[in-house]
Protein backbone atom coordinates (compact mmCIF):
# COMPACT_ATOMS: atom_id res chain seq x y z
CA UNK A 1 0.00 0.00 0.00
CA UNK A 2 1.46 3.37 -0.94
CA UNK A 3 1.66 6.34 1.43
CA UNK A 4 -1.29 8.12 -0.26
CA UNK A 5 -3.63 5.11 -0.04
CA UNK A 6 -2.61 4.52 3.56
CA UNK A 7 -3.47 8.12 4.43
CA UNK A 8 -6.89 7.84 2.81
CA UNK A 9 -7.55 4.62 4.70
CA UNK A 10 -6.64 6.28 8.01
CA UNK A 11 -8.86 9.31 7.30
CA UNK A 12 -11.74 7.05 6.25
CA UNK A 13 -11.46 4.91 9.39
CA UNK A 14 -11.29 8.05 11.56
CA UNK A 15 -14.36 9.53 9.84
CA UNK A 16 -16.39 6.34 10.22
CA UNK A 17 -15.35 6.08 13.87
CA UNK A 18 -16.28 9.71 14.56
CA UNK A 19 -19.56 9.27 12.71
CA UNK A 20 -20.43 6.20 14.78
CA UNK A 21 -19.44 7.96 18.01
CA UNK A 22 -21.49 11.09 17.38
CA UNK A 23 -24.51 9.62 15.63
CA UNK A 24 -25.80 7.41 18.44
CA UNK A 25 -27.87 4.27 18.01
CA UNK A 26 -30.54 4.33 15.36
CA UNK A 27 -29.78 7.86 14.19
CA UNK A 28 -27.63 6.67 11.29
CA UNK A 29 -30.74 5.15 9.77
CA UNK A 30 -32.61 8.44 10.18
CA UNK A 31 -30.24 10.72 8.33
CA UNK A 32 -27.63 8.73 6.44
CA UNK A 33 -27.98 5.41 4.75
CA UNK A 34 -24.95 3.22 4.42
CA UNK A 35 -23.83 2.01 1.04
CA UNK A 36 -20.94 -0.14 -0.10
CA UNK A 37 -18.75 -1.41 2.74
CA UNK A 38 -20.56 0.71 5.35
CA UNK A 39 -19.71 4.05 3.73
CA UNK A 40 -22.16 6.95 3.96
CA UNK A 41 -24.27 6.98 0.79
CA UNK A 42 -24.48 10.22 -1.18
CA UNK A 43 -26.70 10.79 -4.23
CA UNK A 44 -25.14 13.49 -6.41
CA UNK A 45 -27.49 15.17 -8.92
CA UNK A 46 -25.60 16.97 -11.69
CA UNK A 47 -25.72 18.02 -15.31
CA UNK A 48 -24.38 15.32 -17.65
CA UNK A 49 -21.74 17.74 -18.98
CA UNK A 50 -20.47 19.32 -15.74
CA UNK A 51 -16.82 18.49 -15.13
CA UNK A 52 -16.44 20.16 -11.72
CA UNK A 53 -19.36 18.13 -10.36
CA UNK A 54 -17.61 14.96 -11.50
CA UNK A 55 -14.42 16.09 -9.71
CA UNK A 56 -16.46 16.84 -6.56
CA UNK A 57 -17.94 13.32 -6.64
CA UNK A 58 -14.42 11.88 -6.97
CA UNK A 59 -13.34 14.00 -3.97
CA UNK A 60 -16.09 12.43 -1.83
CA UNK A 61 -15.26 8.93 -3.09
CA UNK A 62 -11.60 9.41 -2.12
CA UNK A 63 -12.79 10.33 1.37
CA UNK A 64 -14.75 7.09 1.66
CA UNK A 65 -18.29 8.08 0.72
CA UNK A 66 -20.43 5.79 -1.44
CA UNK A 67 -21.31 8.24 -4.24
CA UNK A 68 -24.16 7.49 -6.63
CA UNK A 69 -24.22 9.96 -9.53
CA UNK A 70 -27.49 10.92 -11.22
CA UNK A 71 -27.04 12.91 -14.42
CA UNK A 72 -30.09 15.06 -15.10
CA UNK A 73 -31.20 17.86 -17.36
CA UNK A 74 -33.68 19.02 -14.69
CA UNK A 75 -31.51 20.25 -11.82
CA UNK A 76 -34.05 23.00 -11.12
CA UNK A 77 -36.66 20.32 -10.44
CA UNK A 78 -34.30 18.43 -8.11
CA UNK A 79 -33.45 21.62 -6.21
CA UNK A 80 -37.13 22.50 -5.91
CA UNK A 81 -38.06 19.01 -4.69
CA UNK A 82 -35.31 19.09 -2.05
CA UNK A 83 -36.12 22.66 -0.93
CA UNK A 84 -32.88 24.37 -1.96
CA UNK A 85 -33.37 28.16 -1.86
CA UNK A 86 -32.31 30.16 -4.91
CA UNK A 87 -29.71 32.20 -3.02
CA UNK A 88 -27.77 29.01 -2.16
CA UNK A 89 -27.88 27.36 -5.58
CA UNK A 90 -24.75 25.94 -7.13
CA UNK A 91 -24.05 23.53 -9.98
CA UNK A 92 -25.00 20.29 -8.20
CA UNK A 93 -27.25 19.06 -5.43
CA UNK A 94 -26.79 16.04 -3.18
CA UNK A 95 -28.93 13.91 -0.95
CA UNK A 96 -27.23 12.62 2.18
CA UNK A 97 -29.87 10.68 4.07
CA UNK A 98 -32.75 13.09 4.70
CA UNK A 99 -30.54 16.14 4.11
CA UNK A 100 -29.93 18.22 0.99
CA UNK A 101 -26.36 19.39 0.46
CA UNK A 102 -25.98 22.10 -2.17
CA UNK A 103 -22.78 22.94 -3.98
CA UNK A 104 -19.06 22.47 -3.45
CA UNK A 105 -19.42 22.00 0.31
CA UNK A 106 -16.22 20.82 2.02
CA UNK A 107 -16.48 17.37 3.58
CA UNK A 108 -15.92 18.81 7.07
CA UNK A 109 -19.31 20.50 6.86
CA UNK A 110 -21.01 17.26 5.77
CA UNK A 111 -19.32 15.41 8.64
CA UNK A 112 -20.58 18.09 11.08
CA UNK A 113 -24.10 17.81 9.62
CA UNK A 114 -24.16 14.03 10.10
CA UNK A 115 -22.65 14.19 13.57
CA UNK A 116 -24.97 16.91 14.92
CA UNK A 117 -28.13 16.02 12.97
CA UNK A 118 -29.80 19.43 13.34
CA UNK A 119 -33.48 19.86 12.55
CA UNK A 120 -32.91 21.58 9.22
CA UNK A 121 -33.51 20.60 5.60
CA UNK A 122 -29.82 20.72 4.72
CA UNK A 123 -26.79 22.89 4.07
CA UNK A 124 -25.47 24.80 1.10
CA UNK A 125 -22.64 26.93 -0.20
CA UNK A 126 -23.66 29.19 -3.07
CA UNK A 127 -21.79 29.50 -6.31
CA UNK A 128 -18.58 27.77 -7.21
CA UNK A 129 -15.88 29.31 -4.99
CA UNK A 130 -12.29 29.09 -6.19
CA UNK A 131 -10.33 26.41 -4.37
CA UNK A 132 -13.42 24.66 -2.99
CA UNK A 133 -13.62 20.88 -3.45
CA UNK A 134 -13.99 20.18 -7.17
CA UNK A 135 -13.06 23.71 -8.22
CA UNK A 136 -9.70 24.83 -9.57
CA UNK A 137 -7.67 27.71 -8.21
CA UNK A 138 -6.58 28.85 -4.81
CA UNK A 139 -8.90 29.42 -1.87
CA UNK A 140 -9.28 33.20 -1.69
CA UNK A 141 -11.75 33.54 1.18
CA UNK A 142 -13.44 31.54 3.89
CA UNK A 143 -16.04 29.03 2.76
CA UNK A 144 -19.34 29.97 4.40
CA UNK A 145 -21.86 27.12 4.52
CA UNK A 146 -25.44 28.07 5.41
CA UNK A 147 -28.33 26.12 6.83
CA UNK A 148 -31.31 25.34 4.62
CA UNK A 149 -34.24 25.78 6.97
CA UNK A 150 -37.16 23.39 7.27
CA UNK A 151 -39.15 25.97 5.27
CA UNK A 152 -36.61 25.86 2.42
CA UNK A 153 -35.02 29.27 3.01
CA UNK A 154 -31.43 30.30 3.68
CA UNK A 155 -30.85 30.12 7.40
CA UNK A 156 -27.98 30.96 9.71
CA UNK A 157 -24.35 30.22 9.04
CA UNK A 158 -23.85 26.50 9.67
CA UNK A 159 -20.05 26.57 9.57
CA UNK A 160 -17.24 28.74 8.21
CA UNK A 161 -14.18 26.89 6.95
Amino acid sequence: MNKYAGGILIVTVMFIGAFALFSGSGSQAKNASLGAEGAVKVVLHKSPTCGCCKVYGSYLKRLGYDVEVHDTNDLAGVKSKLGVPGELESCHTMEVGEYAVEGHVPEEAIEKLLAEQPEIKGIGMAGMPSGSPGMPGQKTESFVVYEITAEGTQGDVFVTL
